[in-house]
């Protein structure tokens, strides 16, 4: 099978006929990928929808024929252009494609052309060769053959297309991919190739945590800030300079003024935004919250807090004392607005459990770590009910989503090329494997 795809060609006018919200239908792009546990689950094989190029490839190889139905097996090449190649975070679409090709040993080889080859377009192009019939040498191996600078010139440009492949040159590039040669390149033409493990072309990708610290100060001026709307600030702060309290009893009367405002400063907003906009309930909360947030204010005081543990404590007992119908998503959101991250504050606990028994041994089962390693994962031994620390209670902490990295950790080395990676990362927490780097929560 032969195939040259369009690039960047958008495909989200057929995405109904193959996905339903986030579940793919379609039975060519649904495929079966082990987890970090090495649990086989559903993964998605579709591509981003603004570039089709992949889902042509998964088209063929759902179409490969099996070596009982074909002695000879199926062979294909595609020509693709670099985002095949790149595109796609760990878990996503693409990068399931091309770990999905690559564990099931099907590619044999990529090969890269010369800029301008083709008439309409100048990028750089790749030919990417599969088949579920590698003989011997090729099992478990790919080879990447350089043939950018491999070319002549035109004596007329046909479009952007300036240059081509001699006959010579062809068979400069077939000698090399036939004998699954490794060349350097030699002089300022010429070709260089190379040859991988499937093993080299994978990744896990390690996310690492640092704890969320804050700081917490009731003040008239971070109470304001919940009149309005977080999504809708500009339009509501504007519409309550203008008009004032009359915006909480007489909501509708302004409506076609604010959608105007709205639209002659090109704010674009949702049909849902609109609607929320302009409903008196929207304004009705966010006034309850300034009222929750001041008669806080005058319980608590303007001291500023290092520990927002022990400031919630606080905000908790005024809540109850003073008998405020509050919802946990009301409380969360003048906390939110009172607080801020500050490296000197004290870290903010999630939780703390006792982990004994059968539930420590899951957890560092499913953590592949010992006891003592616990702490790099983000469970500190801690003290609880005047228990010793070795008891068995552990904290664990809220994390900075403005502090999150990554790692990009190799199956084998240090710096392979880089096709397809596996998320290490399950409900916020990094995880540990042998021959990855380790991951940690860090302080």
């Amino acid at each position: 099978m032969l195939s040259n795809p369009p690039y960047g060609k958008s495909w989200s006018s057929e995405q109904k006929y193959i996905k339903d919200g986030k579940d793919v239908i379609d039975p060519r792009f649904q495929i079966k990928l082990k987890n970090y546990w090495d649990v086989e689950e559903d993964a998605d094989a579709t591509p981003r929808s603004s570039d089709g190029q992949l889902l042509f490839l998964m088209e063929m190889v759902s179409k490969m024929k099996s070596l009982t139905q074909s002695p000879t097996g199926t062979r294909i090449a595609s020509v693709h252009n670099g985002s095949s190649l790149f595109t796609g975070d760990a878990g996503g679409g693409e990068s399931n494609i091309r770990r999905y090709i690559i564990e099931n040993d099907w590619l044999e080889a990529i090969v890269q052309l010369p800029n301008n080859l083709f008439y309409n377009t100048g990028i750089t192009t790749y030919i990417w060769i599969l088949s579920n019939n590698k003989p011997a040498n090729r099992k478990g191996k790919v080879q990447l053959i350089d043939a950018g600078q491999l070319y002549r010139k035109l004596r007329k440009n046909l479009g952007n297309k300036n240059c081509e492949f001699s006959p010579k040159h062809i068979t400069t590039i077939v000698t090399a991919y036939t004998n699954m040669s490794v060349e350097e390149r030699k002089g300022e033409q010429g070709i260089s190739a190379k040859v991988f493990d499937n093993g080299d072309f994978g990744y896990y990708k390690a996310t690492i945590e640092r704890p969320k610290r804050l700081k917490a100060q009731f003040t008239p001026e971070r109470i304001e800030t919940l009149r309005f709307d977080k999504s809708l600030l500009d339009p509501m702060q504007w519409a309550f300079e203008t008009f004032g309290e009359r915006m909480y009893t007489n909501t509708k009367e302004h409506e076609k003024e604010l959608l105007e405002w709205c639209e002659k400063n090109e704010l674009n907003l949702s049909s849902a935004n609109k609607k929320k906009l302009t409903k008196k309930e929207t304004w009705q909360k966010h006034l309850q919250l300034v009222k929750m947030g001041t008669a806080l204010l005058k319980a608590v005081g303007e001291e500023e807090h290092n520990d927002f543990n022990k400031f919630k404590v606080l905000v908790d007992v005024e809540i109850k004392k003073q008998k405020l119908s509050v919802s946990v998503s009301d409380k969360k959101a003048i906390l939110n607005s009172v607080s801020w991250y500050d490296a000197n504050a004290e870290k903010v606990v999630k939780k703390t459990d006792k982990l004994t028994g059968d539930k420590l041994a899951k957890l560092l089962s499913h953590l592949g770590c010992k006891e003592d390693q616990l702490a790099d994962f983000g469970y500190y031994a801690t003290t609880k009910k005047g228990e010793q620390a070795s008891r068995g209670w552990y904290t664990t902490y809220e994390t900075e989503s403005d502090l999150r990295d990554t790692e990009k950790c190799s199956f084998k080395r240090q710096h392979p090329p880089l096709l397809f990676t596996r998320s290490t990362t399950t409900c916020g927490r990094s995880l540990d494997k042998p021959g990855c780097y380790q991951n940690w929560l860090r302080n």
